[in-house]
């Protein structure tokens, strides 16, 4: 197994400094960042530092790229019922869960929990917001048929305004 990186071992104050130098650098600027953390009585390499940015500056361009995707899926494909954040949820669900099983013991039990509690939060906020959603539609469908009736239509052109209201396919 080999060395923890010295990185991962500064405190968080200095690790959030060097995290934010990096990405105001483009990811650059090495020998005068291990300059820096030397005058702070840090003896860390600028082949260190490299390596770590590297790996920082990968999951931030992944991170950056599904945000696009993301954004570019809610524009193209608006999701009044929420089934874009349910399936997200239960993404990050069944990836925990293998971070749970293949590295279990490499992360803090702390923030495992509190994300999975978070998670399960989100999830009952997520149902709560389906099921007013659906219980508007429902109302709205109702009120709609109420005045379809009056004003003569049959019971097949309701029955298709209802469908409509309520997403159900024809």
């Amino acid at each position: 197994m080999p060395p923890r990186s010295k990185v991962a071992g500064l405190p968080k104050a200095v690790k959030a400094w060097l995290d934010k130098a990096l990405a105001e650098n483009s990811f650059s600027e090495y020998e005068s960042l291990a300059s820096e953390l030397s005058t702070q009585g840090f003896s860390i390499s600028k082949s260190a530092l490299h390596r770590y940015g590297q790996d920082f500056e990968s999951r931030l361009s992944a991170l950056k790229v599904s945000s696009e995707q993301a954004r570019a899926v809610v524009e193209a494909a608006p999701d009044e019922e929420g089934a874009v954040n349910e399936a997200l949820m239960r993404f990050v669900q069944e990836h925990l869960f293998k971070m749970l099983l293949v590295e279990g013991g490499k992360f803090d039990p702390y923030k495992m929990a509190k994300a999975v509690a978070e998670l399960g939060k989100a999830s009952v906020v997520q149902k709560k917001w389906q099921s007013e959603f659906r219980e508007k539609a429902e109302a709205a469908a109702a009120r709609v048929e109420k005045i379809a009736k009056k004003g003569g239509l049959n019971q097949e052109t309701v029955n298709e305004i209802r469908r409509e209201i309520l997403g159900m396919a024809a």
